[in-house]
């Protein structure tokens, strides 16, 4: 199995023109209005950001841009609104971390961000839209790299991973010309 990223679309996808942003069947996602909604985006992404740097070193390379995004939008409404701290965190068995990373990532692409994007759309917030969108998009694709790691955790790999700045998309490997997300070019990638 070979991870190489999404395939470029001739536009950059959105919750209008894609068709895998249904929201999960017995959801558990609490959805509270677009800005507590942000919160919670901010909230959950920085603890999974903690979680991800004590579990495996793909995880420290995540490095999850699109929470700026997110808190920027926060801070529209709520000035004074400060993003948390990451709690410490230690990890267990590297499989193990592997599976919880791709678990966590699934739920975000396929119940969390839909919810929230259905809530942004139904108050009329746009960019909440994009920014929620963005990361929904660059999650699935977070948790196919995690399943590739651990399917590959005994195999070595010297392929570069490439971090978007925009939408925290990460591509493995360099074929590649832009983001498929959001269609920043390769060479505003970071490079791991």
């Amino acid at each position: 199995m070979s991870i190489q990223g999404m395939k470029v679309r001739a536009v950059v996808p959105t919750a209008d023109n894609s068709t895998n942003f249904n929201i999960a069947h017995e959801s558990e996602t609490v959805v509270g209005t677009t800005l507590d909604n942000l919160k919670a985006a901010v909230t959950g992404e920085t603890g999974a950001s903690a979680k991800y740097k004590a579990f495996a070193k793909i995880a420290r390379e995540a490095g999850y841009d699109q929470i700026a995004m997110e808190t920027k939008l926060i801070q529209k409404v709520e000035p004074d609104f400060v993003r948390p701290e990451a709690p410490e965190m230690s990890g267990v068995e590297t499989d193990l971390n592997l599976i919880a990373g791709a678990l966590g990532e699934m739920y975000e692409t396929s119940d969390m961000y839909p919810a929230f994007i259905a809530k942004a759309i139904e108050e009329g917030e746009t960019e909440a839209v994009q920014a929620f969108t963005r990361a929904k998009l660059a999650e699935a694709v977070h948790a196919e790299l995690y399943l590739d790691a651990y399917n590959n955790i005994d195999a070595p790999d010297d392929q570069a991973y490439y971090l978007c700045p925009v939408c925290g998309y990460i591509h493995k490997g360099d074929d590649f010309e832009k983001c498929p997300i959001c269609f920043a070019q390769k060479s505003a990638f970071k490079k791991f």
